[in-house]
């Protein structure tokens, strides 16, 4: 996995289950409801929460469970009291790994993240040990038929830092600050994007060719992803795609 995309290629070849997509439902779920709680309800003025419809309707969350997350979070009925927490720690082979959640229940998730990162030979650390290793950013992706040299004057036009182009399609990376404003910009561009979020990519990676490290990494990856508390986990490794592609995680 080479920073923020590699990994969310090997698991988009990888079959879903039913199951799985229900914990991604809740997931997009907890998004929503948390950045209508934040921001109030209307998407027109809350752009955490657009982004956030956006992804679930990407993700294939029917619009009758948007509207129930959006209207819990906004305090219609009873809303669960998520709160956002990052882990950190290391896997196996040094590699860095950061973990975002959101949970009403602080003790169960830690636990939860423990025991996956100990179960994999890794181990969790203090806050603050591991994400000076990688630098935020917000990253807005394109399908594959975008007109890669009309986007990235657009976007460099905007202030975007880089624009990046693979077999996958196209992404362009902001600022933070600049996110916002590149993710309307190219809209009124007539860009539209299959997602825009903020991510964390590596400053630099571990490259691992040993196929038992590898795949302690890949699970240990893979089962923290399945939790249902976690939203993101980012991990500063680099597989190859033959090596990937012979695991089993």
């Amino acid at each position: 996995m080479s920073g923020h995309s590699k990994w969310a290629n090997i698991k988009n070849k990888k079959a879903k289950t039913d199951s799985q997509k229900a914990v991604v439902f809740q997931k997009y779920s907890r998004e929503l409801i948390v950045a209508a709680r934040l921001g109030g309800p209307d998407p027109a003025g809350n752009f955490r929460l657009r982004t956030a419809i956006e992804k679930a309707k990407a993700a294939g969350l029917p619009n009758d469970n948007i509207k129930r997350a959006i209207d819990k979070g906004a305090g219609a009925g009873a809303a669960d009291n998520y709160e956002e927490i990052t882990y950190e720690g290391y896997a196996a082979g040094g590699v860095a790994v950061v973990v975002e959640a959101m949970t009403d229940n602080r003790n169960r998730t830690a636990g939860d993240v423990r025991s996956i990162f100990t179960k994999f030979g890794g181990n969790l650390g203090e806050t603050n040990c591991v994400s000076y290793m990688f630098d935020k950013k917000g990253t807005i992706e394109f399908p594959s038929d975008v007109d890669f040299d009309s986007l990235f004057e657009a976007a460099i036009n905007l202030d975007a830092e880089d624009v990046e182009n693979d077999d996958e399609g196209s992404r362009v990376i902001t600022s933070i600050e600049n996110f916002q404003s590149v993710v309307e910009g190219l809209e009124k561009e007539g860009f539209k994007s299959t997602t825009a979020e903020f991510t964390r990519i590596p400053k630099n990676t571990i490259e691992i060719s040993d196929e038992k490290i590898a795949t302690s990494v890949l699970r240990l990856v893979e089962r923290l992803e399945e939790l249902d508390d976690v939203q993101n986990v980012y991990a500063n490794f680099d597989i190859s795609d033959d090596l990937a592609a012979k695991i089993e995680v």
